[in-house]
């Protein structure tokens, strides 16, 4: 199959490490649409001075994607400390040097891909340098990824509105190719108002889903996310989904219904997080076919989807929708 991944952040790069090992055998092709919106640490320090896209969830897609050497992938997501480098990725200064070398942040990302041996390909939802604003319920408007969901976190308010300045903001004419193409285009995991939503905020992406034939997954989060999801069900997730991007069909959805251990969760409950119920009757009263199964990795103190589980699930959507076209 075809294969579209649409996020960013850790939950499109821990899908993508899933996916990897696809490719070549179910997976065709494997193209992800990463969203380039972040504002924070090092990616935000890089956009002020350089004025160009956010590179870090790029970064970290080519990571995850990457066939290289242990010591290449390292050294790509090595993160200085001390110093005037503070705080700055490895991969985030490479890709600003090579937009600067090129003259194209999309050149940059292809010879990065390149050099890392990438197994699919990484495109930026915009070349521009778009800022996210959003509105809340207090009717205040902040605009900024990480203001917004620092906002949300401190003032215990709700996100009421999300959008992108410059609202005209164009896509790469690849990131349209590949979503004309797609047997499968695949929504998430990911922070849902500041890495999933804004790569639909863009026109040319939007429509390109809205004409497209193929099968749509939203994988939904395993936890909430303080200043965004508070109190989200799965089934929430993807109403929000529906509602802010206008993308009026989804034929399945994937969801966690395994719990974290105790210690790693009352450790998330500190931090105002909790596991997202997994309501899949409210889901598929919608017509969205539900797949609900024990999906987070049992390896780490940190609660993230397995990526192999995920990809496996994946594969097995596909081979089913195949079966009855």
């Amino acid at each position: 199959m075809k294969l579209v991944a649409i996020g960013g952040g850790t939950g499109l790069s821990t899908l993508l490490r899933g996916l990897k090992e696809k490719v070549g055998k179910e997976i065709e092709d494997l193209a992800a649409i990463v969203t380039v919106a972040d504002s924070g640490g090092s990616t935000g320090r890089l956009r002020r001075d350089y004025n160009l896209p956010a590179p870090g969830d790029i970064r970290n897609c080519i990571a995850a994607l990457s066939e290289s050497e242990d010591i290449i992938r390292d050294l790509f997501q090595f993160r200085f400390k001390g110093g005037e480098l503070d705080g700055h990725a490895f991969g985030n200064l490479f890709l600003v040097a090579l937009t600067e070398i090129t003259g194209s942040f999309m050149q940059a990302v292809n010879i990065a891909s390149q050099i890392l041996r990438t197994k699919g390909e990484i495109i930026p939802a915009t070349l521009e340098n778009i800022q996210l604003c959003a509105k809340f319920s207090d009717g205040e408007k902040v605009c900024g990824e990480e203001k917004i969901t620092d906002y949300g976190k401190d003032k215990e308010v709700k996100l009421e509105s999300i959008w992108i300045e410059p609202n005209n903001a164009r896509a790469p004419i690849d990131a349209i190719a590949k979503i004309q193409s797609a047997d499968m285009i695949v929504f998430g995991p990911g922070s849902l108002y500041t890495s999933i939503i804004p790569n639909l905020l863009i026109e040319d992406i939007k429509q390109a889903v809205f004409q497209s034939s193929a099968i749509r997954v939203f994988i939904v989060n395993a936890m909430t996310q303080p200043g965004e999801t508070d109190g989200f069900t799965a089934y929430d997730h993807i109403r929000v989904f529906k509602e802010l991007t206008g993308i009026d069909r989804i034929d399945a959805a994937i969801v966690n219904t395994k719990m974290p251990p105790d210690h790693v969760l009352r450790r998330y409950l500190e931090q105002r997080q909790e596991p997202v119920i997994p309501d899949v009757a409210k889901i598929a009263r919608e017509g969205i076919e539900v797949y609900a199964e024990d999906l987070i990795g049992n390896k780490e103190d940190f609660v993230r989807h397995d990526p192999t589980k995920v990809a496996d699930l994946i594969v097995e959507i596909h081979k089913k929708y195949a079966a009855l076209s």
